[in-house]
């Protein structure tokens, strides 16, 4: 059974997914950052499985807030339901901007994990996010709402999305990113974000699941609920500030955030 120390810790974990896996700030690169200061009771090959698994909270709680959004058949009236053709089309953009991003995960994941360095791509980042965000000072968005993405447009996202199995870039960093490079509105960028997350998270989770195994001791499973169930809570929050925030304000602050975390993080690693 957890102690009282270990469920503050899943706990924490859970509060930093919520955070972390909306905002543009890469919620892998702080779940394996906190990992060196909290240091959960667990197998390595546990730890890695979680630190994915535990995303299902976040991507339950873009269901639930986005389900008129998201789901095509709706009951306009208690007898009949109404197929929302604009819906469909949207979750079809979606499964060809997953394309480029499960392609490479399934080749080069586990090479990635193991090699690359969270600091740079925080920083990378983040100077990205200032400079495209006063770029589009300048200009007006060529997308305006999530139906006017167009299929085209979602391969290019899609494309920007390989980019998220680099640990420290932010999957919803380098979807955002790629849309507001070529010409999508904050908020449209935002929506497509969510909807790209929900299968690629489903997808990713069952193959880490699959191979850890199933064989789940009563403490590793405990561990999962937990963390799961603090991420969705935590992370219904985020997206409601998120989606306020962007209305209002653009990109720059995350970038900011970015490049002061990755020098903390350079300098750590320098005297450790």
């Amino acid at each position: 059974m957890l102690d009282f120390i270990e469920i503050i810790k899943v706990i924490f974990l859970g509060i930093v997914e919520g955070i972390t896996e909306w905002l543009p700030i890469s919620s892998t690169g702080h779940m394996l950052l906190v990992d060196e200061f909290i240091k959960m009771n667990v197998s390595a090959d546990f730890k890695e499985m979680f630190f994915v698994v535990i995303q299902l909270g976040a991507i339950l709680a873009v269901v639930v807030l986005f389900w008129n959004k998201m789901f095509p058949f709706q009951f306009k009236d208690k007898s009949k339901p109404v197929i929302e053709k604009d819906i469909f089309s949207m979750w079809f953009k979606v499964v060809v901007a997953c394309i480029p991003g499960a392609v490479v995960t399934i080749l080069f994941d586990d090479f990635i994990e193991a090699h690359l360095v969270i600091a740079i791509t925080l920083i990378v980042y983040g100077i990205a996010f200032i400079v495209i965000e006063r770029w589009n000072k300048t200009r007006t968005p060529k997308v305006l709402t999530l139906n006017d993405i167009t299929y085209k447009t979602a391969f290019i996202i899609g494309l920007f999305q390989i980019l998220s199995i680099i640990p420290g870039t932010s999957r919803s960093g380098s979807t955002i990113i790629g849309a507001l490079l070529i010409g999508v509105s904050r908020v449209a960028a935002a929506e497509f974000t969510f909807f790209l997350a929900v299968p690629v998270m489903f997808g990713l989770s069952f193959l880490k699941i699959i191979k850890f195994g199933l064989a789940f001791s009563a403490t590793e499973l405990t561990v999962l609920v937990i963390g799961t169930v603090v991420a969705f809570l935590v992370s219904i929050l985020v997206i409601k500030f998120l989606m306020g925030y962007i209305k209002k304000h653009d990109f720059q602050i995350f970038g900011w955030y970015r490049i002061v975390l990755g020098i903390l993080v350079m300098l750590y690693f320098s005297f450790v």
